[in-house]
């Protein structure tokens, strides 16, 4: 099996944040028994970044040497850096322990059929969801050349060596699979808005990041694929690293969240375009068993952070627990968390955010909690 050789450019700290929410009238409309109860998979195959990654990113070249490598990265759960972009677990985490499946194996670090019959886990820290060439057509640099299709040809050539080497069909692996597309895209409009000071730039991005979803959802039915949960785009102007990044005057502000305006406008209009071309994938697979739900991970990140007392955060829910710099954010990039500048906060289940980019475990535990509400 080809797997990705060579090393890699600078190293991008790896992005994103995820919470999943799933809608509960699409989940009604999608599932045609009502339910995603355990006992009904074997596996899950998982796609996306590092809101999702479990081990990838550590086996890459350079990014193996990554902050997330380092400590305090794993304290919460772990004890110990552990692959992952957080203090603790992320939501695939909780997601396969629901299910009661097995932990999902990072696809580079397995190497024969037995690594990945129990599931495996595509998703990369600092993937795209376009190509780096077509980036690179638009002015924008990709720092980690892996993107939504390399991942699905990578799904490709688990399921051929998953039938070469076993009893099962192809149909079999994968309806008895749960296929976990985390949010992908937020990495493209991350390097849009850092390389262009202008919005229209990563607003242009938004149809073609949809149509790459769409492309690499449509190559998982074709393989069987009968249940999808697919997540939309979290609000990417209440990131730390964004509000850090890019001061403004009071009215880019939204005054409930203190959430970057215009940037939380891209990742709506992106999930208005996810949700209408899920819409017609369903329509166009009328009449075949297909469980295909929109996760909403927009609606409960900014309702933790307009009112986090409620949800068990703290006061300073857009700081970042791990990292440097002070002020309301604590981001700056010359203290990231896990290099020698930086300090953790005493109690990250306080935190929503870990490190100014991703979640902490107790973000992950709670946005879980509310996924499953609707799932089960």
């Amino acid at each position: 099996m080809t797997k990705f050789s060579g090393r890699l450019p600078v190293v991008a700290l790896l992005l994103q944040v995820l919470v999943l929410l799933v809608v509960a009238t699409d989940a009604a409309a999608a599932y045609a028994d009502g339910s995603l109860g355990p006992a009904r998979y074997a596996r899950v195959f998982s796609f996306g970044n590092s809101l999702t990654d479990t081990g990838n990113a550590a086996i890459f070249p350079v990014t193996a040497g990554g902050p997330f490598t380092q400590p305090p990265y794993g304290e919460t759960y772990f004890g110990h850096p552990n692959g992952r972009s957080s203090d603790g677990r992320l939501i695939i985490n909780f997601l396969v322990k629901k299910l009661k499946v097995p932990e999902p194996t990072p696809y580079l670090a397995g190497r024969t059929a037995a690594d990945f019959l129990n599931g495996t886990n595509f998703a990369v820290g600092g993937a795209t969801a376009l190509s780096p060439a077509f980036l690179a057509s638009k002015g924008i640099t990709s720092l980690v050349p892996i993107s939504l299709s390399n991942e699905t040809r990578w799904f490709q050539n688990v399921l051929q060596l998953l039938m070469n080497s076993s009893d099962f069909d192809k149909g079999k692996i994968t309806a008895s699979s749960v296929f976990y597309v985390g949010e992908i895209g937020v990495n493209d409009y991350f390097l849009a808005l850092s390389s262009n000071s202008s919005i229209n730039v990563a607003v242009s991005l938004v149809p073609h990041i949809i149509g790459t979803i769409r492309s690499a959802l449509t190559a998982m039915i074709a393989a069987g694929a009968r249940t999808m949960v697919v997540t939309g785009m979290l609000p990417i102007g209440c990131e730390p690293q964004q509000l850090a990044l890019f001061p403004g005057g009071p009215g880019d502000y939204d005054p409930t969240t203190g959430c970057i305006k215009r940037f939380n406008h891209v990742a709506e209009l992106h999930n208005l375009a996810l949700k209408r071309m899920l819409g017609e994938l369903r329509l166009n697979h009328t009449g075949k068993s297909l469980s295909l739900l929109y996760a909403d991970i927009y609606g409960p990140v900014v309702r933790a952070l307009a009112s986090p007392a409620a949800h068990g955060f703290g006061s300073r829910p857009l700081a970042a627990c791990c990292g440097g710099g002070g002020g309301p954010y604590n981001f700056n990039f010359t203290a990231f968390c896990g290099t020698p500048r930086s300090t953790a906060c005493v109690d990250p289940a306080k935190s929503i955010s870990w490190d100014g980019i991703h979640f902490t475990e107790a973000a992950n535990r709670f946005i879980t909690r509310a996924v499953l509400k609707g799932l089960f």
